[in-house]
């Protein structure tokens, strides 16, 4: 099984960055998506930031560099920018909006179909193959079923099934708005945040009334609040007719994640059971641990 190593989905600063992909470049990782999914505002790096960044790091690694783009566009300047980090003429493009997707289609580019896509069935999957989908990223709350029961329905209509890449670790993104969390959680409008989520390098956990954490708050987007982590469950990803696993990345300790993951694609055991959630790949809600709760 390959390792991914998805988009940062936080805001971070420059030097961060740098220093991050520049010891990821180190790891044995297969595919490193680079790229802003989040927020247009986010400007660490432009999109020529992010082509000169995987030009450097083509020459540092065997891993293939992918570009991914804004999962929701709001206005033409956003439109424009994604229709030039679509036609990079360099690297692959992961699509997470229907906007890229019709781009790459309509000027016959193949593309990787990222999670925010709406993608659940074989026919589907059928429909985004013939427009050049290359590479599926199930929605993060499909369990091993429903990957399962798409590639079956896939192999009926006798269409040769893409790369199948689960989202396999990592704060699971749940949902975006038009309205920034962040920025209201600082009484201020969206279009005056001052980019305040800069300060939060891993999101503002939001809990319930009675202190139970329920969601991560990054900006528009609404993620977990517990890490989703699939490790123990490395058996039933390759029993689904998984191809890749994606690691999101994390602020701190991304080192000994890959590590990790490729002692066990190499051969060792995988662990009974580890820190973080798996509901949704088990088919539960995606908040439990099955192995804690005894679904298992």
């Amino acid at each position: 099984m390959k390792l991914a190593l998805g988009p940062v989905l936080f805001f971070w600063q420059r030097d961060t960055l740098m220093q991050f992909y520049a010891e990821m470049a180190e790891q044995p990782l297969d595919i490193i998506y680079l790229g802003e999914t989040v927020c247009s505002k986010r400007r660490s790096f432009s999109l020529d930031d992010w082509l000169g960044l995987g030009r450097e790091m083509q020459q540092q690694t065997q891993a293939q560099i992918v570009l991914s783009g804004l999962t929701l566009v709001e206005a033409a300047s956003e439109l424009s920018s994604l229709k030039r980090l679509c036609a990079n003429g360099e690297f692959l493009v992961e699509a997470n909006d229907m906007s890229a997707v019709h781009y790459l289609s309509e000027n016959k580019l193949p593309f990787v179909g990222g999670p925010a896509l709406n993608i659940y069935s074989g026919h589907t999957l059928a429909e985004f193959i013939e427009a050049g989908m290359l590479r599926w990223s199930p929605p993060v709350e499909s369990s091993a079923q429903i990957i399962f029961s798409a590639l079956t329905q896939l192999d009926q209509l006798k269409i040769l099934r893409p790369e199948v890449e689960v989202f396999a670790y990592g704060h699971l993104p749940l949902a975006y708005s038009a309205r920034c969390f962040t920025a209201r959680s600082e009484n201020r409008p969206k279009d005056d945040c001052e980019l305040c989520c800069i300060k939060y390098a891993e999101g503002i956990p939001l809990l319930s009334q009675e202190g139970q954490a329920l969601f991560t708050i990054n900006g528009i987007q609404t993620m977990s609040a517990e890490v989703n982590n699939l490790l123990a469950d490395f058996p039933s990803l390759q029993a689904a007719g998984v191809d890749i696993a994606r690691l999101s990345p994390r602020a701190q300790g991304m080192t000994d994640v890959i590590a990790a993951w490729d002692k066990v694609r190499r051969g060792e055991h995988a662990p009974l059971a580890v820190q973080g959630c798996n509901g949704y790949w088990h088919g539960r809600p995606g908040m439990v641990s099955v192995e804690e709760v005894g679904l298992c």
